[in-house]
């Protein structure tokens, strides 16, 4: 099994641009001063090493004039002598190697440093050879020059046979470079405390605008949609603030519309719930008179009276219902505090709608949950409830009330019918929302479930739908219970009914 190494992400943009800042920078440094200290390195040995063979070279043309070919073991040593003189401040070590003879300026000396190849090379040809060959203590120049017999001109040389060969300690270009790599490392450290303050002060001009812009949006999230930025410059961040003031505005007008459009709609919906009000009573009792003389009316007209009636009735409960959510969506709607029995409370909304032999109950003793709440929205909670149990699910239905901690109540309705399909779920508290869009008309007014929702709110409560696992639905209301009228509700900023699957 192959094994996955989680490797901690750095976060905040200040944090990454300032490490990245700093990685630009350090590489750059150090990139820099690699360079210089190679091609410093290179200058000052190839500098040191053109000195030594132009003397060297100077130095053997000059005297070898002076020595006679074929030689004898004096006339090297003589030329030895003479070539080493030039360079005993630098402690030249000169070997001269002609056939079977060699000559160096040290008796004791062993010329360890001479590699077979660079001896082959200068005995056998005729150009100066040279190579740089490092010792325990530091390098040395090794250099191999060849005699030849003077020539005319653009002729092959001729090799005389002698060759001198040359020892030269670098340790003063060691000890230069070692200076300059202490320079570049004093150097690098200063160089990169300023780039990280460089990093810094890029990051902090990069970040105010976004900061500035992540204020802006957490305050339009807030609602304050009027926010806008200051625009400087001409960059970027300055189009991406001129966009956001744009979008802002536009927001600002879309959202004052609606708000307008919002309201104009509550007020018609109220006005004409106000209006229908005073002809639907008296149709309402008209149709009243007429169910009276349904019975000696002919089967025909009977059956259009008691239509009539029924649609009448129907009507104004919906003109009752739109007054309700008209006063919700207005703020207008205020709970009344009374301290209750809750199990009596509930004991007596079955009791007024003739539902005490058709719901089952499971109730606490009168008086062992009591609390604060206001009984007329608590009886609308629990008839709406209860209603659409009885009118979508199948019996038995049944009314649970329990007292959880922190001083809540719960109310629990359910059916025994075929359940709420998983699509409608989240959508059974929406007003005039119908799962079965060919459905046009229903027995309620499409509301009742949106103001049970609102009055649940407005006691700082919860209300959840779902299916049970055995079948049918289960409605379940949560409501806080204060004991001290003073104690606030804690009502929801959102007053959006949660709907659960």
């Amino acid at each position: 099994m192959s094994r996955i190494r989680l490797i901690p992400r750095v976060r905040g943009l200040r944090v990454r641009l300032v490490v990245a800042f700093t990685l630009v920078a350090v590489a750059g440094t150090l990139t820099s001063g690699a360079l210089t200290f190679r091609e410093a390195r290179t200058g000052v040995l190839q500098q040191s090493q053109d000195t030594v063979l132009e003397q060297f070279r100077e130095r053997v043309n000059g005297s070898a004039p002076g020595l006679g070919l074929p030689a004898e073991r004096s006339d090297l040593e003589w030329f030895t002598d003479e070539v080493a003189k030039a360079g005993r401040s630098e402690g030249w070590r000169v070997l001269t190697v002609y056939r079977d003879l060699r000559v160096t300026s040290s008796p004791d000396d062993a010329f360890t440093e001479l590699t077979p190849e660079l001896r082959r090379a200068a005995l056998t040809g005729s150009d100066t050879v040279f190579q740089r060959v490092p010792t325990k203590d530091t390098s040395v120049l090794v250099v191999g020059l060849p005699v030849t017999y003077a020539t005319p001109a653009g002729a092959t040389p001729r090799h005389s046979g002698l060759a001198v060969f040359l020892i030269v300690s670098q340790s003063e270009e060691e000890a230069y470079v070692n200076a300059l790599v202490a320079a570049v490392q004093r150097a690098t450290l200063p160089a990169l405390g300023l780039a990280v303050l460089l990093a810094l002060l890029a990051a902090r001009g990069v970040l105010r605008p976004v900061r500035e812009l992540r204020r802006a949006a957490r305050s339009m999230a807030e609602g304050r949609f009027d926010t806008r930025l200051a625009v400087h410059g001409s960059d970027e961040l300055a189009d991406l603030s001129r966009t956001f003031n744009e979008t802002a505005g536009a927001l600002d007008h879309s959202v004052a519309e609606l708000r307008r459009m919002e309201a104009r709609a509550r007020h018609f919906a109220s006005d004409v719930s106000h209006e229908l009000r005073t002809p639907l009573a008296a149709m309402a009792a008209v149709t009243d008179v007429l169910d009276e003389d349904a019975a000696g009316l002919d089967p025909d007209t009977a059956t259009a009276v008691r239509l009539i009636s029924q649609e009448t009735l129907k009507l104004a409960r919906l003109v009752d219902d739109l007054m309700e959510i008209s006063r919700f969506d207005a703020g207008a709607a205020e709970l009344q505090w009374d301290d209750i029995d809750l199990a009596e409370s509930l004991r007596r909304t079955l009791a007024a709608r003739g539902w005490t032999e058709t719901v089952e109950t499971e109730l606490p003793p009168p008086d062992a949950l009591r609390g604060r709440a206001d009984a007329r929205r608590l009886d609308v909670v629990v008839a709406n409830l209860v209603a659409n149990a009885l009118r979508h699910g199948e019996r038995p239905v049944r009314l649970r009330l329990y007292a959880v901690p922190a001083g809540r109540a719960v109310i629990e309705v359910t059916d025994s019918g075929p359940g709420i399909p998983d699509d409608v779920l989240p959508h059974v508290f929406e007003r005039f929302y119908k799962s079965d869009t060919a459905r046009t008309r229903t027995e309620g007014s499409g509301l009742g479930l949106a103001i049970t929702a609102e009055n649940v709110q407005l006691h700082g409560g919860t209300i959840r739908a779902a299916n049970r696992p055995a079948g049918g639905a289960a409605f379940t209301v949560e409501i806080p219970l204060p004991a001290d009228p003073a104690e606030p509700i804690p009502v929801p900023h959102d007053r959006r009914s949660e709907g659960r699957s």
